[in-house]
């Protein structure tokens, strides 16, 4: 009997996320058509955006693997180097981004979940931002959908209660992001950051 491959876990910066790119953008895709993003995917797309993190010396893709595959990746970078509808919301607020960690997001097959893969992302992500040096905060930001969406599905829940035990606390500030939705095509969504001192320990 062939042993099934352990999760192990790469980081990369930069440029060398490059030959990676197919692999992310592919996770996405499939991860992000389902609850609550429901977004169809779109390579080009995906190229534009994943473009910001090869282009940002200091951001980081964390890819989780079993053996040569890629089940899980997530990204971060310095907000100052995220794109403009990003750090305005931030800006407006009166928070300098330039001490802001940006946390990306993370994407994993559901096969892979429950086993500790999100906190291991999101401890690789600190952690950087933590070696870079000057930051104050982290923060994400995250789809909002009404309770009532007849889209969710049965039993759904939240990332909430995950975030909140991660030192993460939701706040008032928002931006809007379009894209590609299954079965509506292009719609403007709200997303609400999620902040954490960045020397808070959990």
């Amino acid at each position: 009997m062939n042993e099934i491959p352990p999760i192990t876990f790469q980081s990369l910066q930069g440029e060398a996320i490059v030959p990676w790119l197919d692999d992310i953008a592919r996770l996405r895709i499939d991860v992000f058509r389902d609850w609550p993003y429901l977004y169809k995917g779109d390579v080009a797309y995906e190229a534009d955006y994943l473009r910001t993190y090869t282009q940002a010396p200091r951001s980081i893709a964390v890819l989780a693997m079993q053996g040569e595959v890629v089940v899980g990746a997530s990204t971060g970078l310095p907000m100052d180097e995220e794109a403009a509808a990003f750090r305005a919301p931030l800006e407006a607020a009166g928070i300098d981004t330039a001490r802001v960690f940006y946390c990306g997001e993370s994407v994993l097959l559901p096969a892979y979940r429950g086993r500790g893969i999100g906190h291991a992302f999101f401890d690789a992500r600190e952690a950087h931002a933590r070696a870079l040096g000057g930051f104050d905060l982290c923060a994400f930001a995250a789809v909002d959908r009404a309770a009532g969406d007849p889209r969710r599905p049965p039993g759904h829940r939240d990332n909430d209660a995950f975030w909140t035990r991660r030192g993460y606390r939701r706040s008032d500030i928002a931006m809007q992001l379009p894209w590609n939705e299954v079965d509506r095509g292009e719609v403007d969504h709200t997303l609400t950051f999620w902040l954490r001192p960045l020397e808070e320990t959990r």
